[in-house]
């Protein structure tokens, strides 16, 4: 466990949990004791053990993959709370989801709340959750370059996400996705646009460096 973001008013912890490793991550309003989790991974425990201490309103999913929702049975068993996707992924779930998320939607919990943004490209349905100055990825972007996609028109489609969605937020905003390390948006943009001003093979897809490809 790393607490990747401790101010007066938020805490954001990350785990990297199950087979693969991947990040989850459970944010609390610290005036309220609220909290949510994002994605679930696996070792359930471990999450419901450091939610003791907090009052959980959501499990938000990112998106449907596997190494992002192998303990979200068990999450929702035990926390009996609700689970929270897009409508493009949600039949792919382990478990139902409870209420299905668009582009624009709010889910608030204490004083902070997240600002939905839908970011099609890896999955259909894939999600990105926004606070001021923090950006849960998911799997859409990552230190140098986004998710993995599947075909070309995939990548088109992930591309347009990022330039719509995700490079219009602030350049401090920290970027904190479903794998490793963390970002800057800044940064990650600025790689971009490097990346944008190359000729590229139309079928460019898959696992795309923007500073190689």
């Amino acid at each position: 466990m790393t607490t990747v973001v401790n101010t007066e008013s938020i805490q954001i912890e990350c785990h990297a949990l199950g087979p693969f490793g991947t990040n989850s991550y459970i944010i609390t309003d610290l005036k309220t004791g609220n909290s949510v989790v994002i994605d679930a991974p696996g070792d359930a425990p471990k999450v419901v053990d450091r939610l003791k201490s907090t009052n959980p309103k959501y499990i938000l999913m990112t998106h449907n993959h596997m190494d992002h929702t192998g303990a979200l049975a068990d999450l929702k068993s035990t926390l009996k709370v609700p689970i929270a996707a897009h409508a493009a992924d949600a039949d792919r779930l382990p478990v139902p989801a409870d209420r299905l998320l668009a582009d624009g939607d709010v889910m608030t919990f204490g004083n902070n709340r997240f600002n939905v943004l839908h970011t099609p490209g890896h999955t259909p349905g894939s999600l990105c959750f926004y606070t001021e100055g923090y950006l849960i990825s998911g799997d859409t972007v990552f230190p140098g370059g986004p998710g993995k996609t599947g075909r070309p028109d995939d990548f088109r489609q992930i591309v347009e996400s990022l330039q719509k969605k995700i490079f219009t937020l602030p350049d401090d905003t920290q970027i904190f996705p479903g794998h490793g390390d963390s970002a800057v948006l800044g940064i990650e943009k600025t790689l971009f646009e490097a990346f944008a001003a190359r000729t590229h093979d139309p079928h460019l897809c898959g696992d795309v460096l923007w500073s190689k490809s």
